[in-house]
């Protein structure tokens, strides 16, 4: 599963590595190590372009764009945006048959870029928290799927964009710290997965390769990640490291 993620990488860079014009519109988030649901994020979508009435140009080039969405899918038809706090995370074996999610992956995919994501695994009682992430440092991007929702009682309001992260069976040495993870995607896999005209990705929703998994760090962290209200770079640091930035801190604030 994915509860939590760091992404920390700005529009621009963002904007040029996956060839994609920012249409954020100044509202991206800050840099953020440790995103939480219902928070803003940034994610990737290919569309066909609008006519003035807002009708679909499926004649026209798709554009990839870069846009903000809170985390926690709100489907289309709910009466209420609060599941969307329900909803961060779809599976990928069952997306494709439940209500809340079949539209979206069948018309609406995205790609989430993250630095790594965070997990926890059960020591007895305890839980220790590990980050996961790119050896190199590279981004690390999630399937998502993203949904459109309006308040039927404010049809003046702007829309509000959320997303959901895929989920998939942990592969490898990340089946040790948790049974799920999300369902990461190669490069080569990003234009089919964003493809506007390509309703069956079936093919795609398969746990990703050993190759991939392999080259990720599965870092242990501090329990300072445990808490939404810490969010600094000491999150994502090895846990000794961690340690020893809380004790410095500790010591200079007495």
């Amino acid at each position: 599963m994915c509860g939590r993620y760091a992404a920390t990488k700005n529009p621009a860079k963002l904007v040029q590595e996956f060839e994609a014009a920012d249409e954020t519109a100044g509202h991206a988030p800050s840099p953020d190590h440790n995103v939480a649901p219902t928070k803003k994020v940034l994610a990737v979508v290919q569309r066909h372009p609008r006519d003035a009435d807002g009708q679909v140009l499926e004649d026209e080039p798709s554009v990839r764009t870069l846009r903000v969405m809170r985390w926690g899918l709100v489907p289309f038809w709910a009466k209420d945006p609060s599941v969307g706090s329900r909803m961060i995370n779809t599976r990928s074996e069952t997306a494709h048959e439940k209500p809340a999610f079949r539209k979206a992956l069948a018309r609406k995919r995205c790609l989430l870029p993250a630095d790594g994501w965070f997990e926890w695994r059960r020591n007895g009682k305890e839980k220790e928290p590990f980050f996961m992430t790119p050896r190199d440092e590279s981004t690390l991007v999630m399937a998502g799927i993203w949904e459109s929702w309006r308040d039927r009682e404010d049809p003046e309001a702007p829309p509000l964009i959320t997303c959901s992260v895929l989920t998939t069976d942990a592969v490898g040495q990340l089946a040790d710290i948790h049974h799920r993870m999300p369902l990461l995607l190669a490069k080569d896999n990003w234009s089919n997965w964003l493809d506007p005209d390509r309703e069956d990705v079936g093919e795609l929703l398969a746990p990703p390769g050993q190759d991939l998994v392999d080259a990720l760090e599965l870092r242990p962290v501090s329990s300072r990640v445990n808490n939404v209200r810490n969010n600094g770079p000491e999150n994502v640091e090895r846990a000794e490291e961690a340690a020893e930035l809380d004790s410095l801190f500790d010591v200079r604030s007495k």
